[in-house]
């Protein structure tokens, strides 16, 4: 059975960047917003989430990271945090939140793919 992964991103053309990235690891499906994502996990729990950290308005992917980490249903999704914000200091906020992984925007689609692939092995 393929892996599932689920895409967390506000903006529309990052995550269908994503979801074409990802298609050959998985079945991937995406959702806008922290809301979204904490329905999408509750209805079909994914393999994988591939989160941002900024998503607009409402709770941002760290809130996410911590809630869905911190429940035994769904502590052991894996989650690759995303983030524009690349200094030391959101990379280790994002790490305490309980990513597994921390990707810096603009990021190759070859190394997303990559993370991704070795969390799913």
């Amino acid at each position: 059975m393929m892996p599932a992964i689920l895409v967390v991103d506000d903006l529309e053309e990052l995550r269908l960047l994503i979801r074409l990235t990802l298609a050959p690891l998985g079945t991937v499906t995406s959702v806008a917003n922290a809301a979204d994502a904490l329905a999408e996990v509750l209805r079909a729990p994914p393999d994988l989430i591939v989160l941002d950290v900024r998503l607009g308005q409402g709770a941002d992917g760290l809130d996410v990271c911590r809630q869905l980490k911190s429940a035994p249903v769904t502590a052991l999704i894996r989650i690759v945090l995303l983030s524009a914000c690349g200094q030391q200091s959101d990379v280790e906020a994002g790490m305490a939140a309980g990513a597994d992984r921390y990707v810096v925007k603009p990021f190759s689609p070859d190394h997303l793919y990559a993370v991704v692939a070795e969390l799913l092995e």
